[in-house]
C-alpha cells in the first residue's frame, strides 16, 4: 500500500504507541496557525519533542503537479507523530558510496527504491524540540542534499534527535521538496518562473518556519538556514532571490554554493517533450502536452526514469533547476559586485576527499588522479569562490571550514576519508549509531562541529565558539578552521591551496 495523504485526526488517542500521550502541560499538543498539533517522544531521545510531517503546502497532486506550491488548508488536528513519506525519486543514479556502503544516507537506510516511502502527497516539514520548554531558542532548518534528484526528512543519518537530546538548547526543522522532474519539470507550458518549483517549495517552507515556529519555542529572529551538497547549493541561490527578505539571519553551507553547476540546460524544453512521449502524450501543444502529463501515473513517471538511467539509455535526460532570473541567474559574480545578495553572515566549507563520491572505486581504494581534480574543481574552489565574492561584496562575515576526518563507522572503506556528505552525521549526531559507536576523537569533532553551526546561528555570526576563528580575509589567508584531523578543531593556512584555485576558468 502506497502513501497517499497526512492523516488528520481528532483525538489524541490516536497517537503510536511509542509516543507521549500529548497534554497540555507536556507540550506534545502545540496551537498554531492551521491548527492544533500533536507531537511525539521517542523513548530513545526522551528529552526532545518531535512533530512530524506537518503540512507547509496543499498537496502537489492534479492540476497542482508541476505548479508552485500553494498554501496549506487549515486543520482542526494533525496527529503528526511518525516519518513522513518523502517526495517523488528513485535511488539509481546516486553514488556507490551511498548505494553500496553508507545506506543511511538514503530513505530509511534502503538500498532500494521503495514505494512505501515516496508519494507526491510530500510537502511536509517536521520539528524537532527540546522538551525543557525554553523560549526563544535559536532555529537551523535544514535543505537536503541529493542532486536535486533524491533526499527528504527521513534519511536516518540527518534526523537531529541526538543532537537537541545533548544540547536542549536548539530547534531542528527539516522538510521535503520536489525534485527532479517533479520539482523542475522545464516544461513548455509552464511560464520560465514557473519552472524551478523544487526552490520555491524551499521559499514556502521557510515562511510555515517565520510565521510558526515561536509556538514550538523558537526565535523568528534566529532562524539560520543550514544546507548540504544540493540542499547548500539551493540556499545559495536562495540568498540572491530573496536578498530583501530573506527570513533566515544566517547560512551554514557544506559542500555547495552557486558556482557549482549542476543546472539544466534545455531551451528547447526537449527532455520534457521526450518523457511525456513515452506516455502518450506526445504530438500536442505545450499547454496539452502539460495537461497530459499532470494525468500520468507519478509512480509510472519515476519507474520509467528508473529504468531508462539505470540502462544508460540516450538521449540523457535531466531535471534540474534552470535559469530562469527569478530563483536562478546566469552570472553570481556580477549580482555579488552589484550588492544583489542577502547581507548575511556565511559558514562555508567543504570535506577534503569530496570528489571520491564521483568517481568509480574499487575494494582498495579510487583513482586519486579523478578523485583529487574533482574534489578541487567541483568542490573546494567553488566554496572559495563563493567566500570570495561574499567578502569583496562586504554581505557580511565569511567563516570558513575544511571537514578532514577519517572515522571508520562512517567511512567503512579506510580510503574514504572525509567523502563527500561525510560530515552530516558529526553535525546530526547520528555517528555512533550504526556499523559500532564511535572513537572519543569521533564524539569530540561532533561535539565541535554541533557547537560551531548552532552558535553561528544563535549569535548571527559574531560569536564564534572555537576561539581565533575570525571572520576569513582573502589577503591574510589563514583562519580556516579545519575539523576531525587528528584533533576536533584547529585553525589552518589555507592561502596555498586557495592560489590555485584564482588559475580555474570561471
Amino acid at each position: 500500500m502506497r502513501f497517499c495523504s497526512l492523516v488528520i485526526v481528532v483525538a489524541v488517542d490516536f497517537l503510536t504507541p511509542t509516543s507521549a500521550r500529548a497534554s497540555k502541560g507536556n507540550g506534545l499538543a502545540v496551537k498554531t496557525a492551521g491548527g492544533i498539533i500533536y507531537g511525539t517522544v521517542d523513548s530513545s531521545t526522551p528529552a526532545v519533542r518531535q512533530f512530524l510531517g506537518i503540512p507547509y503546502a496543499k498537496p502537489p497532486v492534479g492540476e497542482l503537479r508541476f505548479a508552485p506550491p500553494q498554501q496549506p488548508r487549515a486543520f482542526q488536528e494533525l496527529n503528526a507523530t511518525a516519518l513522513p513519506p518523502s517526495c517523488m525519486q528513485y535511488l539509481g543514479g546516486l553514488p556507490n558510496i551511498i548505494i553500496n556502503d553508507v545506506l543511511e544516507f538514503n530513505l530509511g537506510g534502503s538500498n532500494s527504491s521503495d514505494p512505501l516511502r515516496v508519494s507526491e502527497d510530500c510537502l511536509t516539514l517536521s520539528i524537532w524540540a527540546p522538551h525543557s520548554h525554553k523560549p526563544n531558542l535559536p532555529v537551523l532548518v535544514f535543505f537536503y542534499g541529493g542532486a536535486f534528484l533524491a533526499g527528504g526528512v527521513d534519511v536516518p543519518y540527518q534526523l537531529p534527535a541526538q543532537w537537541i537530546q545533548r544540547t536542549q538548547s536548539h530547534i531542528v526543522v527539516s522538510f521535503n521538496h520536489r525534485d527532479n522532474i517533479f520539482g523542475f519539470p522545464n516544461a513548455a507550458g509552464l511560464p520560465l518562473e514557473e519552472q524551478n518549483v523544487g526552490l520555491l517549495d524551499q521559499r514556502m517552507a521557510l515562511e510555515w518556519v517565520r510565521d510558526n515556529i515561536v509556538s514550538f519555542g523558537g526565535d523568528p529572529e534566529r532562524i539560520g538556514a543550514w544546507g548540504q551538497s544540493s540542499g547548500s547549493v539551493a540556499m545559495a541561490y536562495y540568498s540572491y532571490t530573496y536578498r530583501d527578505d530573506p527570513i533566515v539571519n544566517s547560512l551554514i553551507m557544506d559542500s555547495g554554493n552557486e558556482f557549482i553547476d549542476i543546472l539544466t540546460k534545455d531551451p528547447a524544453h526537449a527532455n520534457f517533450t521526450f518523457l511525456a512521449s513515452q506516455f502518450s502524450c506526445s504530438n500536442l501543444d505545450p499547454a496539452a502536452e502539460l495537461s497530459c502529463m499532470r494525468r500520468v501515473d507519478a509512480f509510472a513517471i519515476e519507474d520509467f526514469m528508473r529504468v531508462y538511467s539505470d540502462n544508460g539509455q540516450v538521449p540523457i535526460i535531466t531535471f534540474s533547476p534552470i535559469v530562469d532570473n527569478r530563483t536562478v541567474f546566469a552570472n553570481y559574480t556580477t549580482l555579488a559586485e552589484a550588492g544583489k545578495i542577502a547581507h548575511l553572515p556565511v559558514l562555508i566549507g567543504s570535506n577534503a576527499q569530496d570528489g571520491e563520491m564521483f568517481v568509480s572505486y574499487y575494494p582498495d581504494g579510487v583513482d586519486t588522479a579523478l578523485a583529487d581534480p574533482i574534489t578541487k574543481a567541483w568542490f573546494y574552489c567553488p566554496t572559495y569562490r563563493s567566500a570570495k565574492v561574499r567578502t569583496d561584496g562586504n554581505t557580511g562575515p565569511v567563516y570558513r571550514y575544511l571537514y578532514a576526518g577519517n572515522f571508520s563507522n562512517i567511512s567503512p572503506r579506510p580510503w574514504m576519508g572525509a567523502y563527500h556528505g561525510a560530515e552530516v552525521p558529526l553535525v546530526f549526531g547520528t555517528h555512533p549509531l550504526y556499523r559500532g559507536n564511535s572513537t572519543q576523537l569521533e564524539y569530540e569533532t561532533s561535539y565541535a562541529m554541533q557547537d560551531a553551526w548552532l552558535a553561528f546561528v544563535a549569535t548571527a555570526g559574531e560569536k564564534p565558539s572555537i576561539k581565533g576563528w575570525d571572520a576569513w580575509d582573502e589577503v591574510d589567508g589563514g583562519r580556516v578552521v579545519e575539523f576531525g584531523n587528528g584533533v576536533p578543531a584547529r585553525l589552518i593556512d589555507t592561502a596555498e591551496m586557495d592560489r590555485g584555485c584564482d588559475s580555474l576558468p570561471w
